[in-house]
């Protein structure tokens, strides 16, 4: 039987003809919802949060499964269709009123401009008969509401598009007895009485239609504050004037008065709410809007989609050009021809149109001003190409797109437009591939969203190969995506292609001079540094320039929307556009490249080596030098802002340094990163570089540098609480440095190998190797050593029981280890420990205040949350609960900024009566 279901008006469903009546509001918003969606899935947990909304419980999934079960009880069963994940009315959209009204308003429009009247009248009568009320009166729910306005704001708009066919055909007195109560109704739409007025004076009715102006005049001075638009003034201006142009003309003349050049909305077209609302208030408010992004974002899109909602507000029409800013293989269009395109348009045609620039730019003005017009201006090039075709009228709108931000333009409003969401990118995957095959492979589906990197055109593209070949199992697109070395390869289909459009901005960039010519230059440099973000003193590095010079040419690249901002002096590549850079890099001639490359590695193992030295200065020659200068640190607080800033980098750095056939910036880089990455807690983020050296450095045969970086991940291991592998590497560690013949520096070796076994209650080993240590100490005469050495030994001695001389060995190494913030607050540390373990809490606590200072001056973040965690433990036995949470809450605050905490974490443990030892710090002495 068929079923018709109508919301235009009061809520109805027919089945065969006969009135089918349904109890209960959700059973009515379920079927509605589904019926907005026709022949679309919708799934269940849109359904829930839409009909139930905020009164959403834990039961709304099994009660939406019984409100589709009546549903089917009341009409027939196969009417809603499971899906996965949801549900589909199976229904042709025309047996929705609200469907059939759009399908009938597009075509009667598509009829009036093929000049076909007759058709189009009666297609726009059959469409407006539809209505038998207000949309969805009976739902309240908020998606409800957004659809009423909605279809409220196509059914007048069809309404004033009807008026307007039937003036052209003379049919004035009818329309005046239609659109009065219209415009009594809708009093501040000026389209309409501007329609009235019209008609009312082509029916001889001068003096009536002055008095509709009159009546507008007055409403939106007092509602809105605001005189009526250019094109209500001109008219009433025509009409007192007895102006010609007022009277009827031939139907062809009619018919092209209005231009409506809009290309048709792209119907996969998929999210951006919040982006078309912003656009359409900039437009009202401001006049001239932006949208910039890099090439196959959807700026072109989203302007088409946002002018159809808006036409009918413009009673002079919408004009569209598409000025070729970054079209492949065509020209820019010059200023020249835009305004020929846009005057032509207006109405003017062969000598009308002034060849020159400065006439034709006169004439567009001068034609613009009085206007009530909305002109897109498509894939613009630069400010220079558009400013000459803003028009110039008050009641004109411009909404613009391109690749550069524009930002030079006067009274714009400008909005950026990233990818798309992953939830958005599958869901406008389905609409192009289909709904079956991505509900049947999701997370094939989100990987391919995922790797197109929610750049519209990717996902598009990649839509379009699997709508192709139906039988293409999505994971083997995504596998194939998954390739980087060819993914800008599989995003090519037919006419569509991500490397050709990158390839447009590029070249534009190649054509420039000055800072073009310097941006087009660094780009495939960049591509060969694998870091996630650009600074401009590591660009400078990788081009031999001055940082100015590549600060300049970073964000000419950014204006190009060839890199996307990071951060302050900071930058990154789309995923697309990295892989066309890395394309590029490989273009280089000849040694070019490696050239590059070295100075970009060696200007983070200059950097690296100089933060080093700066926040332990213990360390006084770098363990590998650098061949070029890096950044030169004020001071230790620089040192630390930077590493957190470049933290990503550095890893990165430091795994690719281990790929290429330079073995002693990899070591290098290795080995500079561990006291930066120690200070801030990361020294456990280094476990695969350490790794990487050692190999790195057993395939050259440099034991010094293989002996060094297994000390360091003897340390890395210690600290993740893996003794028996931190053991492991140390001695390696002592066995190498023998080779190199460098028997002295294993005192690092033994001195931790000392920690772990007294962590491990190994404490006659721990005697031994702090004994080992501190003979080499004595014999080179090392203080520094041998005071940290007896430092770490005070934890063996309390564990011992041994507390007068815990506390006596620890006053030693208060005064005897010094030189930094750092030493002096880990031996202060110390001491507080013994004195805590001695059961002198007074003295524990107040010596662990002293260091809790000295070791958040000094940055340490990881010694500071080790001594305010047992700074806490101390109070809380002192019956000083109060200052014992402030501190314990200080030392999670300090490994959640240091990343090493999750923010559940943090709560979980200010949740304990006694919050026990956090994990990232229950290895430490």
């Amino acid at each position: 039987m068929t079923m018709e279901i109508g919301y235009l008006g009061p809520w109805q469903v027919t089945l065969g003809g006969r009135r089918v009546g349904l109890v209960g509001r959700r059973r009515v918003a379920v079927l509605t919802r589904l019926a907005l969606d026709a022949g679309r899935p919708v799934t269940m947990q849109q359904l829930v949060t839409d009909v139930w909304g905020q009164s959403s419980t834990a039961t709304a999934g099994k009660q939406l499964h019984i409100v589709v079960s009546k549903l089917r009880d009341a009409l027939t069963p196969d009417t809603i269709a499971t899906v996965p994940g949801g549900y589909l009315l199976d229904l042709p959209r025309d047996r929705v009123d609200a469907h059939l009204f759009t399908r009938l308003a597009g075509q009667a429009r598509a009829a009036r401009h093929q000049r076909e009247p007759g058709t189009a009248d009666a297609l726009f009568r059959r469409a407006l008969a539809l209505w038998r009320g207000s949309a969805l009166a009976e739902l309240a729910d908020p998606w409800a509401r957004i659809e009423a306005k909605r279809l409220e704001e196509e059914r007048m708009a069809a309404f004033e598009d009807h008026i307007e066919l039937r003036l052209a055909r003379g049919e004035q007195h009818g329309v005046v007895a239609d659109l009065t109560p219209y415009v009594l109704a809708h009093p501040l739409r000026e389209g309409p009485r501007a329609q009235l007025m019209l008609a009312l004076y082509r029916a001889d009715r001068a003096s009536e239609a002055l008095a509709v102006y009159r009546e507008g005049h007055v409403a939106m001075v007092e509602e809105l504050g605001l005189e009526p638009g250019a094109r209500l003034r001109r008219l009433r201006q025509a009409v007192l004037d007895g102006d010609p142009a007022l009277e009827l003309g031939t139907p062809e003349q009619s018919a092209t008065i209005v231009p409506a050049e809009l290309p048709a909305g792209i119907q996969s077209f998929t999210a951006r709410q919040e982006e078309a609302e912003w656009l359409r208030e900039a437009l009202l408010s401001t006049g001239v809007a932006v949208v910039d992004g890099p090439g196959g974002v959807g700026k072109s899109a989203l302007a088409v989609h946002v002018a159809h909602t808006m036409a009918g507000r413009f009673g002079d029409g919408v004009v569209y050009v598409d000025l070729n800013g970054a079209t492949p293989g065509v020209q820019p269009l010059s200023v020249l021809d835009a305004l020929g395109h846009l005057l032509r348009s207006l109405g003017l045609d062969g000598t009308a149109v002034p060849a020159d620039l400065d006439g034709a730019t006169a004439r567009y003005r001068s034609l613009t001003q009085a206007s009530d017009l909305l002109v897109i201006l498509d894939n613009a090039l630069d400010a220079g190409q558009v400013r000459p075709l803003i028009p110039a009228g008050a009641d004109c709108r411009a909404l613009i797109t391109s690749r550069a931000a524009l930002s030079t333009l006067d009274r714009a409003r400008h909005l950026h437009l990233s990818g798309l969401g992953d939830r958005d990118a599958v869901t406008l995957l389905a609409r192009i591939a289909g709904q079956e095959p991505v509900e049947r492979e999701p997370e094939a589906a989100a990987r391919i969203a995922e790797l197109c990197g929610g750049f519209p055109l990717a996902i598009r593209i990649a839509g379009a190969r699997l709508a192709a070949r139906p039988g293409r199992r999505l994971a083997d697109l995504a596998d194939r995506l998954a390739d980087a070395t060819h993914r800008l390869d599989t995003l090519q289909y037919a006419d569509l292609a991500v490397r050709a459009g990158i390839a447009v901005s590029h070249q534009h960039l190649r054509e420039e001079s000055g800072g073009g010519h310097d941006a087009a230059h660094v780009l495939p440099l960049l591509g060969l540094l694998d870091t996630p973000t650009h600074t401009p003193a590591a660009t400078a590095a990788l081009a031999g320039w001055p940082e100015a010079r590549a600060e300049a040419a970073l964000e000419r690249l950014h204006d190009a929307r060839l890199l996307e901002a990071a951060g302050p002096g900071r930058y990154r590549f789309h995923d697309l556009i990295r892989l066309y850079a890395r394309e590029q890099a490989g273009e280089l001639p000849g040694q070019d490249g490696a050239a590059a490359l070295r100075r970009g590695l060696h200007h983070y193992l200059a950097s690296a080596n100089t933060a080093t030295q700066r926040v332990h200065s213990q360390v006084q020659e770098p363990y590998y030098a650098a061949e070029q200068p890096g950044v030169a640190f004020t001071g230790a607080q620089e040192v630390r802002e930077w590493t957190e800033a470049e933290r990503d980098n550095l890893l990165a750095v430091a795994h690719q340094a281990a790929e290429s056939a330079d073995p002693d910036t990899a070591i290098g880089l290795a080995l500079s990163l561990h006291w930066p990455f120690n200070y801030r807690g990361w020294v456990t983020h280094l476990t695969d570089v350490h790794l990487n050296a050692i190999a790195v450095a057993a395939r050259c045969g440099d034991w010094a540098g293989q002996a060094q970086a297994a000390t360091f991940l003897g340390w890395v291991y210690r600290d993740q609480g893996r003794h028996e592998q931190a053991v492991e590497q140390l001695k390696e560690a002592v066995v190498y440095w023998g080779k190199a013949g460098l028997p002295h520096r294993r005192i690092g070796a033994f001195n931790n190998l000392g920690i772990i076994h007294t962590l491990q209650g190994q404490l006659d080993l721990a005697r031994i190797n702090f004994a080992r240590a501190t003979e080499i100490a004595e014999k080179t005469g090392d203080v520094y050593a041998r005071s940290a050495i007896h430092n770490n030994g005070v934890h063996l001695l309390y564990r011992q029981g041994r507390f007068e001389e815990a506390i006596a060995q620890a006053k030693t190494a208060v005064v005897e280890w010094s030189g930094s913030l750092y030493v002096e607050g880990a031996s202060h540390e110390t001491l507080a420990r013994a004195y805590l373990h001695a059961g002198r809490l007074v003295e524990a606590a107040d010596t662990f205040q002293v260091a809790l200072t000295l070791l958040r001056e000094a940055g340490y973040r990881i010694g500071h949350a080790v001594a305010a965690w047992w700074c806490g433990h101390t109070l809380h036995e002192l019956g000083r609960p109060a200052e014992a949470r402030r501190v314990w809450r200080d030392c999670f605050t300090t490994l959640l900024e240091a990343r090493l905490l999750t923010r559940a974490e943090v709560d979980e443990l200010l949740d304990q009566p006694v919050p026990e030892m956090p994990g990232p710090i229950a290895n430490m002495l």
